[in-house]
């Protein structure tokens, strides 16, 4: 019967999947979002904890030291993801070091050296997590910076800060003039988000010292300006040509527009991303929440929420937060946090989710539908990390 009634309520383009999505433990997650379900909250460290077991399991799942894109209840466990493997690896130092385990930097270093070995001649990192693929692409190579980077300052080895300089000069090779990715880029076209590149390359030249990771950087970030509107928005931040974007990608372009802020001294990238992150500010609704995707207006039309996204604004306001001591930025981000944390089931029976967050709310949202990926999670983790952080803080009141 709950199979017949999983089917009737995704009719189309899930129906074929009904038998999956009735399976007596997918239907309790589907029905529990069909009732607007909430899981219990617990202490941040508990969450993060159960969060970072997940992330493990993730990585443990695989054969070869990289980290599973995800767990999908249509479809199962994925392969290793090469572009947010990338991201983790920092995650997971820093997790090391807030709990004293440091089991977590050994598996950070598992990730790196994986990463390595699938880095291509050209010096690129190949798409996704698919099998074979050999197609470079700019927005996962540069994800992939930020781990063999971390690596090599934890570990002082040279190797990843060669694998990342090489990474860095097929970027800048492949950018044009004016700034812009436009070749080996996700569905061939221009993202404004792909300011998170130019974030990697300016980390670049602060362990290298080679300006020309920097001025690659800068023509990037000024592109991206250029098509940013006065009230915040940015063209070109979706996955589609003419397509609005979702919060996920927002945030990506924020985040890569403040920390390149931050790491140049720039009072104007700082003050740019700040326009664009106090817009999402004032749309967080009581919850605690954010709508999954935005217009050039700042108006949504849907009513699902992309969870990556909500954890990514909660770690870009906590970071204003840390720079500007306004305590509406960190009200924000525990708003947010808190209603991530009655996403997150930490005593889920069924281990392939347990810990995870799935990538939007309800779970057949419009962004990775029925699927817990490695990058929410991740995100999870690094927005609760801050928010301690910011918590401990002397001047924290």
């Amino acid at each position: 019967m709950i199979v017949k009634r999983i089917g009737v309520l995704f009719k189309g383009k899930y129906y074929k999947y009904a038998a999956r999505l009735g399976a007596p433990s997918n239907a309790r997650i589907v029905l529990g979002d069909v009732f607007g379900r909430r899981y219990r909250e617990f202490e941040n460290h508990a969450h993060l904890q159960c969060a970072m077991e997940w992330l493990c399991r993730a990585q443990d799942i695989t054969i070869d030291g990289g980290v599973s894109a995800g767990y999908s209840i249509l479809h199962g466990w994925q392969p290793s993801h090469r572009e947010t493997t990338g991201y983790i690896i920092p995650t997971f130092f820093d997790y090391a070091r807030y709990s004293g385990d440091r089991s977590y930097s050994d598996r950070a270093l598992r990730m790196a050296g994986w990463e390595l070995s699938v880095q291509l001649k050209n010096g690129a990192i190949p798409y996704g997590a698919e099998v074979g693929n050999l197609e470079p692409l700019v927005f996962d190579t540069g994800q992939v910076i930020f781990g063999w980077l971390r690596a090599y300052e934890e570990t002082g080895n040279v190797e990843y800060l060669g694998a990342a300089k090489n990474a860095g000069k097929w970027l800048c090779s492949v950018m044009d003039k004016d700034g812009c990715w436009r070749q080996h880029v996700f569905n061939g076209v221009p993202h404004a988000y792909n300011t998170r590149v130019s974030w990697a390359l300016l980390e670049l030249f602060r362990l290298s010292g080679e300006n020309m990771y920097r001025d690659a950087a800068i023509r990037n970030i000024e592109w991206t300006l250029d098509n940013q509107l006065k009230n915040g928005w940015f063209r070109y931040c979706a996955f589609l040509e003419n397509e609005n974007p979702i919060t996920h990608t927002i945030a990506y372009t924020i985040r890569g527009i403040l920390e390149s802020g931050l790491a140049l001294d720039s009072n104007q990238y700082i003050a740019r991303a700040t326009v664009a992150a106090d817009a999402l500010l004032n749309e967080q609704k009581s919850d605690g929440s954010l709508r999954g995707v935005y217009d050039s207006d700042w108006q949504s039309t849907v009513r699902w929420s992309c969870l990556t996204g909500n954890a990514q604004m909660s770690i870009i306001w906590l970071t204003l937060y840390q720079l500007t001591k306004e305590t509406r930025y960190l009200e924000a981000a525990r708003l947010a946090n808190r209603y991530l944390r009655g996403m997150q089931n930490i005593n889920a029976r069924n281990a392939n989710i347990r810990g995870a967050i799935s990538g939007s709310y309800p779970i057949w949202g419009g962004y990775n539908p029925f699927a817990y990926q490695n990058w929410m999670t991740k995100f999870f983790v690094d927005a609760l990390l801050l928010e301690e952080k910011a918590v401990a803080s002397p001047n924290h009141s």
